[in-house]
């Protein structure tokens, strides 16, 4: 019986085509498009900060995506002819401060519920983050009340107090997943050989949560850095105010838009921000990869 010569097969040349354009519809499509959807604001405050005043508008003889004749007018116009940079200093103070009171408390919080295992505690969490989900605007007219009859309106102390009203909730839910996945038997061990709860939290929960910790933190330090409607409301004196409504209420002058100001105080307060994640992205993503296990 004669052998039939075999015949060649292309079907691998042609999976390989498909796997390629598959990946490249499925992979590298989106992720461009979610690339330029985040970068591309950056982009327009930076070159709108340094585009000359003749070139913002005058889109017939100059690109907007472009600048022909940098300057740097408008970013020394911020930082020497406005109160920015004591715009930029109260926001470090209250985020940082704000932030290191919410972890405080945040942190007794989500061990009481997640270790002690009182009757409620689910319940209590569940309530606890609840109550993040109440929005700011239906929060600042009783807060507002209250800020007038203390006696500290106007000043960094309003807000460093009011801003874990809704950092608490969020870095104790946050906590709580995180202090789920250390296991049981370690505290269990320690009790038995005569440690405290506090030297429990302190010496083997609170160094094994320090992704989660560092999470949590910077969760509470942007939130912090870009709230709004409250430093709106308590603060009034320029030289008091936070720069996301320093640049708002202080750059803007009627119908009067200083757009090269304007995003170079945006650019500029937005840098504080991403140098933090940047340093401790890897922190950020081991602790949200605990806080969701089980």
């Amino acid at each position: 019986m004669a052998k039939t010569a075999p015949t060649d097969d292309h079907s691998e040349g042609m999976d390989h085509f498909d796997s390629r354009a598959r990946r490249i519809l499925t992979l590298w499509l989106p992720l461009a498009c979610f690339v330029f959807v985040l970068l591309f604001p950056f982009y327009w405050m930076a070159i709108t900060a340094i585009k000359p005043n003749y070139q913002l508008t005058d889109y017939e003889n100059y690109s907007p995506f472009w600048v022909v004749e940098p300057t740097l007018r408008h970013i020394r116009y911020l930082l020497f002819e406005t109160t920015y940079p004591a715009w930029m200093w109260n926001t470090i103070v209250v985020s940082v401060v704000s932030t290191a009171l919410a972890l405080v408390a945040s942190v007794f919080a989500a061990y009481a519920i997640e270790r002690l295992r009182f009757r409620g505690a689910r319940m209590t969490g569940l309530l606890i983050f609840l109550a993040y989900l109440v929005p700011p605007s239906i929060l600042f007219i009783p807060l507002a009340v209250i800020v007038f009859q203390v006696g500290i309106f106007d000043s960094k102390l309003a807000l460093i107090l009011t801003y874990p009203t809704f950092l608490i909730p969020f870095c104790t839910w946050l906590l709580m997943g995180y202090f789920r996945s250390i296991p049981y038997e370690l505290e269990e061990s320690a009790l038995v050989d005569g440690a405290t709860r506090w030297q429990i939290l302190t010496k083997i929960v609170l160094p094994l949560s320090v992704p989660g910790l560092i999470s949590a933190g910077i969760f509470a330090f942007t939130l912090s850095w870009n709230e709004f409607i409250y430093a709106l409301t308590f603060i009034s004196s320029s030289e008091n105010k936070t720069v996301p409504v320093g640049v708002l209420t202080e750059l803007v002058r009627g119908d009067i838009y200083e757009w090269g100001a304007l995003m170079s105080g945006a650019l500029l307060g937005s840098l504080p921000v991403v140098i933090l994640y940047s340093f401790f992205v890897d922190y950020y993503v081991s602790s949200m990869t605990g806080a969701v296990k089980e």
